[in-house]
C-alpha cells in the first residue's frame, strides 16, 4: 500500500543504468527475464544508448556490453510492470536480468525513468480473431522453423514442402533468410548483435502471419538457441515446430552452392557461421533431419509423415492449439 501521491509508475518501457555481469556480452534485442522486487516479465534491451567509462564517466558509443561494463539502456518488457525510479526508491527501482537458457543472473540495473512512448501507445482490440481467420482458411496456423548451417538444404527443403502444402490447399508463406535481407533486414550485417536483431524481426513477422491464420515456413540459419527460444515463446501452445536441418560443416563446404564457404575459408568473409561465428545446435527439435545420403524429396517425405502422424496439416482450426 502506498499513499495516493506516491503511486508507482506502470509501463513496459523504461530507461536504466545497467551493469553487465556475464562473460557472454550483452546483445541488444535478446530476450531475458527481467525481475524486480514485485514483478517478472520477459524483456529485451531495445537500445544501448551508450557505455559509461567507469574511470572518467565519459559516454562511449557501443553495440554491446562486456563483463563488468556499465551502460545506459532502454528496456522493453513484454508486459507492463510497476516500478519507481531508483532515485525515489532503491527497492522498487532496481531489477536484475536473468538468462533464459542458463537461469544465471547476467545483469543488474537501476531504473531512471519511463519512456514517454510507453505512455502513448495502447493495444488496439480487433473484432476478427486469429481463430476466425484460421477457420476461414480451414487450417491450423503455426510456424515450421528451419534452422541449420548455410548450404544445409533449408531453403530447398522448405520450398518443396511449401509446394506440397500449397497443392493440398493449405495457405502458406515462406520467410527466407536471404530474401528478408533484401528488404526488411537489409540494414543488418552478420555480427552477433545483428544476427539477434535479424531473428527478432522475423519472429515478429512470423507471429503476425500466424495471427493471420497462415502456416508459416521460416528458413533462417538462426544460430543462437536464445533467439530460437524467443521465437517459440512468441507463439501459442503447439504453434512452433523447430526443424533442425542437420548437415555437417564439411558437407556444406563441399556443396557451397553460393561460393560463400570458399570466400570464408580464404578470409574474405568474416563472422561466418560454423567457422568464426558459432552455431548452437538445437537440443530438442521437434524434427531432426539428417541429410547426408538423402535427397531433399526424402526429407520432405519425413516432414509430411511427421505432420500426418500428428494430424497437423490436415486438421481444421479449433481453439485447442496450432500446428
Amino acid at each position: 500500500l502506498v499513499a495516493p501521491e506516491a503511486r508507482p509508475q506502470v509501463a513496459d518501457q523504461f530507461a536504466a543504468n545497467l551493469v553487465w555481469f556475464d562473460e557472454q556480452a550483452l546483445l541488444p534485442g535478446r530476450s531475458y527475464i527481467l525481475r524486480t522486487e514485485t514483478d517478472q516479465a520477459s524483456a529485451t534491451v531495445s537500445d544501448l544508448k551508450y557505455r559509461v567509462n567507469v574511470n572518467d564517466f565519459a559516454q562511449e558509443a557501443a553495440k554491446s556490453l562486456a563483463m563488468n561494463e556499465v551502460g545506459v539502456v532502454n528496456i522493453s518488457a513484454q508486459s507492463p510492470i510497476a516500478f519507481d525510479s531508483f532515485a525515489e526508491n532503491r527497492t522498487t527501482g532496481a531489477f536484475i536480468l536473468i538468462d533464459r537458457i542458463t537461469n544465471a543472473t547476467v545483469g543488474a540495473g537501476m531504473i531512471l525513468h519511463t519512456l514517454r512512448r510507453a505512455d502513448n501507445i495502447h493495444w488496439q482490440s480487433l473484432e476478427v480473431s486469429k481463430s476466425a481467420r484460421a477457420a476461414a482458411k480451414h487450417q491450423k496456423p503455426g510456424v515450421l522453423w528451419f534452422t541449420g548451417l548455410s548450404g544445409s538444404g533449408k531453403s530447398t527443403i522448405a520450398n518443396l514442402l511449401e509446394k506440397k502444402l500449397h497443392a493440398s490447399g493449405r495457405h502458406t508463406y515462406i520467410l527466407d533468410g536471404d530474401n528478408i535481407r533484401h528488404g526488411l533486414n537489409r540494414d543488418l550485417g552478420f555480427t552477433d548483435e545483428d544476427r539477434v536483431e535479424n531473428i527478432r524481426r522475423v519472429a515478429e513477422v512470423a507471429r503476425l502471419m500466424v495471427d493471420a491464420g497462415l502456416m508459416v515456413i521460416v528458413s533462417f540459419i538462426s544460430p543462437f538457441r536464445a533467439e530460437r527460444r524467443m521465437a517459440r515463446e512468441m507463439m501459442g501452445e503447439g504453434e512452433f515446430i523447430e526443424v533442425f536441418v542437420d548437415t555437417p560443416f564439411e558437407e556444406c563446404a563441399a556443396r557451397d552452392p553460393k561460393g560463400l564457404y570458399a570466400k570464408a575459408l580464404d578470409g574474405e568473409i568474416k563472422n561466418f557461421t560454423g567457422l568464426d561465428s558459432p552455431y548452437e545446435r538445437p537440443e530438442n527439435p521437434e524434427i531432426h533431419l539428417q541429410t547426408l545420403g538423402k535427397s531433399p524429396e526424402e526429407m520432405v517425405e519425413i516432414l509430411e509423415s511427421w505432420l500426418s502422424e500428428r494430424d497437423i496439416a490436415d486438421q481444421q482450426y479449433d481453439d485447442g492449439g496450432g500446428i
